[in-house]
């Protein structure tokens, strides 16, 4: 049976991906699009899902810009329910021959709209509802099939829906926790709208991933890359289920690892009944990138390097495919659309060689999001150190090592982050963080130790709050915690005289410096 879906429409605003990751929380299966899809390309997309609604998103331009993304017109006749969002909505407006034009003011952040009628979508409204707006175009008219539920006080035609059809438009987001009922606005689009039953739940989803890496690999030989992460671990134990005793994991070290990564694989998988190759590259993987110091070209390097050692593990098992821990953020961030923007490459995604022996690699994680691959992990049975470990990037240190890495450089960065996380960890403060690490940085600057003056490295603590990777922010320490830290590092660490804390969130940052 096909899983129930919404498609996402992606015009580029900066909302999108939590657009669809509100549709999951839905138990609703949810996919990013581009926003030029064609209805052949959505008719397409029904021979492998149950497409139940389309939603369009916000973006950052105007209806009337000349290079404005637009969506073809008869995705509206369709029939599927679609909702359009911000600038979503001005273009459901505009294709239908309404009036859409710049506001005598732009609304920006949180305003309160009037709801003239709590019909479909705004049932269970109240009169006056506070929400998030962020536009600054406005419909002003719509044709005489479109009714209006909802305006401001600077917005005439807040919300509207088609009186024949299922669409809808919203000039507020709903998908923000600042909107205080966006989400029985989405339940009730996606439930009495859409008619979804919520049927996407990790148990199926483990049993579709089974089955498509049965089919995809039939009674070849593979070989899964295991780096004790969360990622790979619940890929392994996919692929484990799938092809049985012909999958061996390969775990590389390739000297960029956290403290005792390369033992923690060997206790948690070496009694699991799975084929497990331990590999020491670390000296292959710094002298290729001995005086690199692009973020960029260490993530491709790695990747590239990677891929060369499960080549040549390959070829001794006379494995045909490489299965691999890929999760969606990955994809986003390596530009995975056409019209995505790459943040940066990911080893595993962008950062792959275009040119490999293997047959085919698979992914069975590419559709989902950290927090949901942990479900899968509980589902699998794995055990809570593995579930609850914090992300850490393939290429490692690696790219924590800002600047040239060398084994210097990396020793010192090491030390840090096994005193980072040591002194979180005491205080428990890491359960309710997302992520938390040290950084190098390709910088010294002076201090004093013993009465005599010092030049030594800066390190950068990392700390932040998140649900899913797409949006994060930075975490609230104590003074007293990155005292602490800060007093640690400076007095273990001979070579560092100074610590520095990010306040960043993300955007504009990322959660990594590279």
């Amino acid at each position: 049976m096909k899983v129930e879906a919404v498609l996402v429409l992606d015009f580029g605003g900066q909302y999108c991906h939590l657009i669809g990751r509100r549709v999951r929380e839905h138990h609703v299966y949810s996919e990013i699009v581009s926003y030029d899809i064609t209805p052949e390309e959505i008719t397409l997309w029904g021979k492998t899902l149950n497409v139940k609604g389309l939603i369009l998103s916000g973006g950052p331009s105007s209806v009337y810009d000349e290079n404005a993304p637009r969506f073809d017109s008869a995705i509206l006749d369709l029939g599927i329910p679609t909702l359009g969002i911000c600038y979503g909505h001005q273009l459901i407006a505009y294709v239908s021959k309404g009036v859409v034009k710049r506001g005598q003011r732009k609304e920006y952040g949180v305003t309160y709209v009037t709801i003239d009628k709590p019909v479909s979508v705004l049932e269970g409204l109240e009169r006056r509802e506070r929400v998030l707006m962020s536009h600054g175009d406005t419909v002003f008219s719509l044709p005489s099939e479109y009714e209006v539920l909802a305006h401001t006080e600077n917005c005439p035609i807040a919300a509207f829906r088609h009186l024949n059809k299922p669409i809808y438009g919203l000039q507020w987001h709903p998908e923000v926790a600042h909107t205080e009922k966006g989400t029985l606005i989405l339940t009730n689009f996606l439930s009495k709208v859409c008619g979804c039953q919520g049927d996407w739940t990790m148990e199926n989803f483990v049993e579709k991933a089974v089955t498509e890496m049965r089919q995809t690999v039939g009674r070849h030989r593979s070989i899964v890359a295991l780096s004790g992460g969360v990622d790979s671990s619940t890929t392994t134990m996919l692929a484990a289920r799938a092809v049985g005793k012909r999958l061996t994991a390969v775990f590389v070290d390739h000297g960029f690892m956290r403290e005792g990564e390369k033992d923690f694989v060997k206790n948690t998988f070496e009694a699991s009944g799975i084929d497990l190759v331990l590999l020491d590259e670390r000296k292959r993987f710094l002298e290729k990138l001995k005086g690199i110091t692009d973020p960029e070209e260490k993530r491709k390097i790695i990747g590239e390097e990677f891929v060369r050692v499960f080549e040549e593990e390959a070829r001794k098992v006379k494995a045909e495919y490489l299965v691999q821990g890929t999760i969606y953020p990955d994809r986003i961030e390596s530009g995975i659309g056409r019209h995505t923007e790459k943040i940066k490459t990911h080893h595993n995604v962008a950062g792959l060689p275009t040119k490999m022996e293997f047959k085919g690699v698979v992914e069975p994680l590419r559709e989902l999001y950290k927090d949901e691959v942990r479900m899968v992990a509980e589902a699998l049975g794995l055990p809570g150190k593995i579930v609850w470990r914090q992300p850490f990037p393939g290429p490692g240190l690696a790219v924590r090592v800002i600047g040239e890495v060398t084994q210097e450089r990396i020793e010192i960065l090491r030390k840090a982050e096994l005193i980072v996380e040591d002194e979180i960890e005491k205080t428990g403060t890491n359960e309710s963080l997302w992520q938390y690490f040290a950084v190098l940085a390709d910088m010294r600057t002076t201090g004093v130790k013993g009465d005599s003056r010092a030049y030594g490295y800066t390190v950068g603590i990392r700390a932040v709050e998140s649900r899913e990777a797409m949006t994060a922010n930075y975490a609230k320490l104590t003074h007293e915690l990155l005292e602490k830290i800060s007093v640690r590092i400076t007095n273990e660490i001979p070579e560092v005289t100074r610590v520095v804390y990010d306040i960043t969130n993300k955007p504009p940052a990322t959660i990594e410096w590279e």
